[in-house]
């Protein structure tokens, strides 16, 4: 099972197919079927003719909420600068297990800055699993626990920083060949050391990761 995903909110009912209209509110149903999620977004109508009694009784339900839709953009958007939420979503399309620890630092941060929304936590095969809300989008990102040790947290931070800062293909670094250009005195040492880059978006996660932590299961 792939634990890092995102699952969008439809355009359309699941149940008659019929399109959503712009601040129009849907009722959403996730679903647990082993080897993925499933969600259902279906329409105000269709929820209360097939759905509002009986539905947590479903075979696989993990969990319910209700939104109202938003149309989404025109396309053609000037692009923009790379977020902690674009960010994040590049992260779980890559699906590459060494930013697992990253990624679950930009989802904490992103409901510090109430930009998620917790949606539910669950175990499976050990691990604790959270599901997020892009409230905005309607977007839900399932996120895995890597267990991270406060010890570990700085080092997590920084390379955050690193990846908002430069995303994930940075320019070559020309550290070396500069460095060897300049003088070996003390002084010059200590002004071409490089700096650890500082991570301010980061700061104050682990009041929050300390709170997801303690959240019981």
């Amino acid at each position: 099972m792939t634990d890092w995903n995102i699952q969008q909110r439809a355009r359309a009912c699941a149940a008659c197919a019929k399109p959503f209209a712009d601040k129009a509110p849907y009722h959403t149903l996730l679903f647990d079927e082993r080897a993925e999620f499933r969600r259902s977004d279906v329409c105000q109508q269709c929820w209360e003719s097939q759905y509002s009694n009986g539905a947590r009784e479903r075979k696989g339900f993990i969990s319910y909420w209700q939104g109202i839709y938003e149309a989404p953009p025109p396309p053609n958007e000037p692009i923009q600068k790379t977020t902690a939420l674009s960010l994040l979503r590049q992260l779980i399309e890559r699906n590459d297990p060494q930013y697992i620890a990253a990624g679950y630092i930009l989802a904490v941060m992103l409901e510090r800055k109430r930009l998620l929304k917790i949606k539910e936590q669950f175990l499976r095969e050990g691990r604790r699993l959270f599901v997020y809300e892009e409230p905005r989008s309607g977007d839900v990102f399932s996120i895995v626990d890597p267990g991270l040790q406060l010890n570990h947290l700085e080092a997590v931070q920084r390379e955050v920083a690193a990846l908002l800062e430069h995303g994930l293909n940075p320019p070559p670094h020309s550290g070396p060949e500069v460095a060897a250009l300049a003088p070996e005195t003390p002084e010059a040492s200590a002004q071409a050391a490089p700096k650890a880059p500082a991570a301010p978006e980061t700061a104050g996660c682990q009041p929050a990761i300390e709170r997801a932590q303690a959240r019981p299961s």
